[in-house]
């Protein structure tokens, strides 16, 4: 079998496919919405890179599997009934359990802090900045178009995870946070 390219030329005119097949310009609220969520993903990959606890690496790959689902979901056509548009409540329970427990092990937070620190908190800092993107994009999204609530929140808790993941990286260094 022959390899496939990785172009199509389908895209040079400023327009892509849904799944389902519907064709739709590139400056569209949805691709806005899932490519937002994909760079946030990418940031993903970096932030895993510098994690060092084995229970952070697998917490924020299972993180990458679900905002593929979301990006799925946000790709879809939504005038196909035939192509699942729900997302599943668990992986926001999961999500609600995780930052529990991190809060549990934290000083209680009393002020604002300053983004800041080591290197992976760093960057889970600006990964919880794209992933409030990706939220506004969702948003702006889903006030044209149904969205499964469960998205939106599950969107929404995974920046409280990551500024919470970034508070804890620093505490796991000793590493005072700086208040506004």
């Amino acid at each position: 079998m022959p390899k496939a390219k990785i172009y199509t030329r389908s895209g040079d005119q400023g327009q892509t496919s849904l799944i389902g097949g519907k064709r739709v310009s590139k400056s569209s609220l949805r691709l806005e919405a899932y490519g937002t969520v994909d760079e946030l993903n990418s940031a993903l990959g970096l932030l895993i890179n510098s994690l060092k606890m084995p229970d952070d690496i697998s917490f924020v790959e299972n993180i990458q599997k679900c905002l593929f689902r979301v990006g799925g979901i946000l790709a879809s056509d939504p005038d196909r009934k035939d192509i699942p548009q729900e997302f599943d409540p668990s992986y926001l329970k999961t999500m609600e359990q995780e930052i529990d427990h991190i809060e549990s092990i934290l000083p209680p937070l009393h002020s604002f802090i300053l983004p800041g620190g080591i290197r992976s908190a760093c960057i889970a800092q600006i990964c919880r900045t794209i992933c409030r993107r990706a939220e506004r994009r969702i948003i702006s999204l889903a006030e044209k178009s149904a969205i499964d609530p469960i998205l939106l929140c599950y969107v929404n808790r995974l920046s409280d995870y990551l500024f919470i993941l970034a508070r804890k990286l620093n505490f796991l260094e000793d590493l005072e946070e700086k208040k506004v």
